[in-house]
């Protein structure tokens, strides 16, 4: 699962992901310096992972990760292929989620790439490429189901009023995500189309040091725009995120978040959000060799929550024994879990809730 960074060229992104990923992509102060995507694997932060390391004392800790990909800027044009922008749109469809990058700080020094800052502009700039390229999508699709709907058939006909639906919506510049349509629906009509407007997005406000706090008028302005679109917006300071990501001690950079006012660094919370934004929850194994978060989709059974660790988990599985994360917390060991009767056994139908502290018994 992968989450990508889109935006204009120069809003920020390719210093963001260097934050995120310690990575290091390319990033100056002119137009496609980013390419080829870059792709990082970035750790998740979970301040329950660090308990269970207190608790336990293993020998390593190893945290759930997610991957980042930094897709070089798109340009007026892009679904034309504009500044490579075929390649480009070819690197969003291929992700699952989107962190869409927006210039909130003003900089004489930083071009912007039409001249001003303004990021309603900037975000209906990206938007229209996205949905022009999606309006491609479903004219093709159109083409074949219109045929096949003439011949009277049912399931044809309820799949054309759906596409027609997108298109209408498209063509008045509104993204799939924002289209109503059914569960049913989206799931035997839209989803395998992978529309790029359908994945969900999480605008990213990049502002200037003294925004690192409260934000500012243009976040203020993003939140009230994407209101209708259910998504999640946050800010944050992506070049004062960078002088940090720079520091080299745990206690250098406590300080320097402590004199902006801050608790964490923003990035911790962006990283999180995207975990989040591709549906993606984590349960524990604990024990003295290794203490591991592992990354699972939202709703994953026991046995597809051992085939993370290794396929033949999944074949043989037999039961999970399970341990609600708060309870191992609170009794501080799993030997006074089991003693306060606090383990539970569960088999296969058993759907595994976030923060599960888990050991599979399987048999190959």
């Amino acid at each position: 699962m992968k989450a990508g960074i889109v935006g204009l060229p120069n809003v920020g992104k390719s210093t963001l992901f260097n934050c995120l990923s310690n990575a290091k992509a390319q990033s100056a102060n002119f137009p496609f310096c980013t390419i080829e995507p870059n792709i990082g694997v970035v750790n998740v932060p979970d301040p329950r992972l660090q308990k269970l390391e207190e608790l336990v004392n293993p020998v390593r800790v190893l945290p759930a990760t997610v991957d980042i990909v930094d897709i070089a800027g798109l340009v007026k044009g892009a679904s034309k292929g504009e500044g490579l922008g075929n390649q480009f749109l070819g690197n969003i469809r291929e992700t699952d989620a989107i962190l869409h990058v927006l210039r909130c700080f003003d900089n004489d020094n930083i071009v912007h790439v039409d001249g001003s800052v303004d990021p309603i502009r900037d975000k209906e700039t990206i938007d229209m490429e996205l949905q022009l390229k999606d309006l491609e999508t479903v004219d093709k699709k159109l083409e074949k189901v219109k045929r096949a709907a003439k011949t009277g058939n049912k399931d044809a006909q309820k799949e054309e009023a759906v596409l027609l639906a997108i298109k209408k919506g498209l063509e008045e510049g509104t993204s799939v995500r924002a289209i109503t349509i059914s569960k049913e629906d989206h799931k035997e009509f839209v989803h395998p189309l992978q529309f790029i407007t359908d994945k969900p997005v999480m605008y990213v406000c990049n502002v200037d040091e003294e925004s690192a706090v409260e934000g500012n008028a243009y976040v203020d302005k993003v939140k009230a725009a994407v209101a209708h679109e259910n998504a999640e917006v946050i800010f944050l300071a992506v070049g004062t995120e960078a002088d940090i990501t720079e520091l080299e001690t745990y206690e250098e950079r406590q300080m320097f978040l402590e004199d902006l006012g801050l608790l964490e660094p923003g990035s911790g919370k962006l990283i999180r959000g995207a975990y989040k934004l591709l549906n993606l929850e984590t349960y524990f194994t604990a024990g003295v060799k290794e203490v591991r978060a592992w990354t699972i989709p939202v709703g994953a059974t026991a046995p597809q929550a051992a085939g993370v660790i290794h396929t033949d988990f999944e074949k043989g599985f037999i039961r999970a024994e399970v341990i609600a994360y708060d309870d191992y917390v609170a009794h501080g060991s799993e030997a006074k879990v089991k003693e306060a009767g606090k383990m539970r056994v569960e088999g296969k139908e058993y759907i595994v809730k976030d923060g599960d502290v888990m050991h599979f018994r399987f048999n190959v």
